[in-house]
């Protein structure tokens, strides 16, 4: 193994007593697979094999030029912060022993030594740092490699744990809560939040995961026209060195956070929201292998959000297919077995005398049947309205309710609103006007000849008022209150 890259014996001869040092040194440089390690152990062996007071070694990040993580021996934490910049003087017997560490052919970074303990740096020391530099930027290519793995197999496992948590039927906020939370701990990010598109053609964060109060973040709105909206709902990631100076960033929160990610969260074309992992002022950026990773986790959790609503809507359907099997049963065998036998009663009522004591009897059992059978069937209209997304509206109640009984009168209720009905529609009123509601179209569905219904509801300064009108024979019309 070459020690030097000049040739000259003399040279050569007085690295000699240094061999073994140098020997160690190397083999004591790649034996460490974690990066970290394997840099900090670097840069002592480095000042130890020179006899160097000061040692430093700075990171470049390729894309920009600049140090990005500094390793210090024989320097103090204040000593530290004091640096500026590293040194670019040429090595040799200079003040600087400065050497470049190359991975393959990319420089990794540049590692100095300063203020040798005994006399000058010679050109024996920088020989010996030239030989350690290149066994160090294979040991660096190493680990990594090892690093990489790791870190993608972390995101994997996250990747993995989010599927089976959405999956597992939880409720849709909860979801993204849970993308927002693994993202974060996985980017190594101050906040994970996830956003969706509004009807105005902005985005709102919807969920949010920080080790700070989230409450300033949820609500957090990004304007239509803003810069970066083109490319979220193009599908595009957004990548950020500054979010608080660059001006494509238009909100509030932007100040506390410096690197960012912005993901698409999207499946089969459909974009369903945006993930976002900013870091703090000052952080280290995202790299190349960060992004990369971050994207393919907010791609595969965008799947399982995908899944897991197909999931969800699978489930109400086997409610709702249940509900309706179930109201068909009441229907089919309650309600016809009730009405032969209030028709039995009916007719032994007639033929009895009519100042009997058993006619009264058998009168007051006609109208409990014929009650039974009316509440049997508003239970019935209630069994046949979906099971979830209930409307918040008192108009979309009411036209819930309606469309329901369509399916057992065979036809869909004319429906006609005046008024504010929305707005003058409080809670008891509204609640005893839909159960008048409910019980004037099961009595409708009961009359035989009955091809029409007509629904109005009307709000004034009085109240909300009921009509519902049949055009059975006799034609009949229920109103309320």
């Amino acid at each position: 193994m070459p020690i030097m890259d000049e040739p000259g014996d003399d040279h050569a001869t007085s690295l000699v007593p240094r061999l073994p040092m140098l020997l160690e040194a190397v083999l004591g440089v790649g034996s460490e697979l974690e990066l970290r390690a394997t840099l900090q152990h670097l840069v002592e062996t480095a000042t130890q094999l020179t006899g160097a007071r000061y040692g430093a070694l700075g990171v470049l990040d390729p894309e920009r030029g600049t140090v990005t993580d500094l390793y210090t021996s024989g320097l103090s934490e204040a000593q530290r912060r004091r640096i500026r910049r590293l040194p670019e003087g040429p090595p040799g017997t200079s003040p600087y022993l400065g050497v470049p560490i190359r991975v393959h052919t990319e420089v990794f970074g540049n590692l100095y030594l300063t203020e040798k303990r005994e006399g000058s740096f010679t050109e024996e020391d920088h020989s010996l740092l030239r030989v350690l530099a290149s066994q160090a930027g294979i040991a660096i290519g190493n680990a990594r490699l090892y690093e990489t793995a790791r870190q993608r197999e972390r995101w994997i496992e996250g990747a993995a744990a989010v599927t089976t948590a959405l999956l597992a039927g939880e409720p849709a906020e909860n979801a993204l809560m849970t993308v927002a939370e693994r993202a974060r701990l996985l980017a190594g990010a101050t906040a994970g939040v996830v956003l969706q598109p509004t009807e105005e053609g902005g985005m709102e964060i919807v969920a949010a995961s920080t080790t700070d109060d989230p409450g300033d973040l949820v609500g957090t709105t990004i304007a239509p026209g803003s810069p970066v909206l083109v490319q979220l709902l193009g599908g595009e990631p957004v990548f950020i060195e500054d979010s608080a100076s660059d001006p494509r960033m238009t909100t509030h929160v932007r100040s506390r956070f410096g690197p960012s990610m912005m993901l698409p969260l999207q499946s089969g074309g459909k974009l369903i929201g945006t993930l976002a992992l900013p870091r703090r002022r000052g952080d280290r950026p995202y790299t190349a292998v960060d992004r990369l990773l971050a994207a393919q986790f907010a791609s595969q959790a965008a799947l399982a959000l995908v899944l897991a609503d197909a999931q969800h809507d699978r489930e109400r359907l086997a409610v709702y297919e249940d509900r309706d099997r179930i109201a068909r049963d009441l229907h089919d065998l309650v309600v016809q077995r009730l009405f032969a036998t209030e028709m039995m009663l009916e007719s032994t009522r007639r033929r009895a005398d009519d100042s009997s004591d058993e006619d009264t009897l058998l009168g007051r059992a006609v109208d409990e049947l014929d009650s039974t059978i009316q509440e049997v069937r508003t239970t019935i209209f209630a069994l046949q309205q979906p099971p979830a997304d209930a409307p918040t509206s008192f108009r979309g109640r009411v036209l819930r309710e309606t469309g329901g009984a369509a399916a057992l009168l065979g036809f869909q209720p004319s429906v006609h609103f005046s008024g504010a009905v929305d707005t003058l529609a409080d809670e008891t009123s509204a609640d005893g006007l839909l159960a008048a509601l409910r019980g004037a179209l099961a009595a409708a569905h009961r009359r035989p000849g009955v091809t029409a219904v007509t629904v109005e509801v009307e709000a004034d300064e009085t109240g909300l008022h009921l009509s519902v009108e049949t055009d059975g024979t006799p034609p009949t019309t229920v109103t309320w209150p």
